[in-house]
């Protein structure tokens, strides 16, 4: 497929004239399903765009299954939309194909582009050139209930991870069953690794996850669920994310993100709980971003209209429309400000994070670093092999996986 997305980028397309004032020109564009108040949201917003812009209509279309695989497919078939999401995590390789086309001639001083938050912004460049703008964001903050710390006798939130593992010991078996709530995805534990000095890639994208830096923070997090016994995962629990598990009260801490608020909020109207900042590890602050930026087809047959379309959903007016709601938060810093989310009691540590936060992306190939790197540290999490050699074999299976996809 790559290949395919590489020979059809290299196609010279003959693009046609800016239509007339009377021509009403239709742009596609496609995401993948949220929640029915999220594409409620959209669809909202892109009203105001067709009346602001009454020569472009817009076609939205959610793609809900195997959303990545329909867009490369329809890259390499010239049916791609015109306009579509795109996470962090697969950024690095539809950039590297040249199927998307480059922003920076249609981005003028007027768009403001230093509003937004470095950190977010430079997951979708690409050799010097920018291919998205960040729709939305989220970091990970530390969830904790109230009224469990209460009656642990525990008065703030935990500032070093060592605090985390003793306040887990104190908060298990009291009024939740563990302390806290362990996600094992390497999504959840790249910061850890970053921490004493780890990296997940190396300069040409192959695993490196398996040195004694990054063992050292994924230690923390065997110790704590096989010696300590005060964490659990989703499984152990019978629920089935971190939220769910948090909301129901099986954990008393959880780390999650920003999507967390509006489901605690709603689902769980009774249950008392706060954010924090994730506690330090090894003496430094740390935390993941998630990003999904919008981006334009090069091969998109009215791209001056595309254009407008990507900037008004990603100007001032169309984000704070977007992100005014509190589901989902501002990659500019001007509208964040505006939305006083910086002052929120649940989201400001969200906010607080997002200038030292990992980025979630690991290169060209990320399944294979992903999946080899969950189904290794869960391995070892239970005790199955010993982590070190789990670690290993994650690693060493990534990388024959992506010599045989290069």
């Amino acid at each position: 497929m790559a290949i395919a997305i590489a020979i059809i980028a290299c196609q010279s397309l003959q693009l046609p004239s800016k239509p007339s004032a009377s021509t009403a020109v239709t742009i596609k564009l496609s995401g993948w399903g949220g929640s029915p108040v999220e594409q409620k949201l959209l669809r909202q917003v892109l009203q105001d765009f067709e009346a602001q812009h009454p020569t472009i209509k817009v076609k939205y279309e959610v793609i809900s299954d195997q959303y990545m695989d329909v867009i490369k497919t329809r890259l390499v078939g010239e049916a791609a939309p015109d306009v579509f999401y795109l996470d962090a995590l697969e950024a690095p390789f539809l950039m590297s194909q040249n199927v998307l086309e480059p922003l920076d001639a249609y981005i003028t001083p007027k768009f403001d582009l230093v509003d937004f938050e470095d950190n977010l912004l430079n997951s979708f460049k690409y050799q010097n050139q920018i291919y998205g703008l960040p729709k939305d964001y989220s970091t990970l903050a530390l969830f904790y209930n109230k009224k469990a710390f209460a009656a642990a006798g525990l008065s703030s939130p935990p500032a070093t991870w060592d605090e985390l593992r003793n306040y887990s010991k104190k908060l298990t078996g009291k009024i939740n069953r563990y302390g806290f709530g362990e996600i094992p995805e390497l999504a959840r534990q790249a910061y850890k690794i970053k921490a004493f000095g780890g990296q997940l890639i190396d300069q040409n994208g192959y695993a490196t996850f398996a040195n004694e830096a990054s063992l050292q923070g994924l230690e923390l997090v065997v110790d704590q669920y096989q010696k300590d016994r005060s964490s659990a995962q989703k499984s152990d629990v019978g629920t089935n994310s971190g939220s769910e598990m948090f909301g129901q009260s099986k954990v008393a801490m959880v780390i999650e993100g920003n999507w967390a608020i509006p489901y605690l909020t709603e689902t769980f109207p009774q249950l008392e709980f706060a954010t924090a900042q994730l506690p330090t590890i090894n003496n430094k602050k740390g935390t993941m971003v998630f990003t999904v930026a919008y981006v334009m087809n090069k091969q998109a047959q009215h791209k001056a209209e595309a254009w407008e379309l990507i900037s008004y959903l990603t100007g001032k007016e169309g984000m704070q429309k977007w992100t005014g709601t509190g589901f989902a938060l501002p990659t500019r810093k001007s509208v964040a400000k505006n939305l006083g989310y910086d002052q929120d009691p649940l989201r400001s540590p969200l906010v607080a994070g997002v200038n030292y936060a990992t980025p979630w992306q690991v290169g060209q190939y990320p399944s294979a670093i992903v999946n080899n790197f969950d189904n290794q540290f869960v391995s070892a999490l239970l005790g199955q092999q010993p982590l070190k050699q789990a670690i290993a074999r994650g690693q060493n299976d990534a990388n024959q996986q992506i010599k045989a996809m290069e």
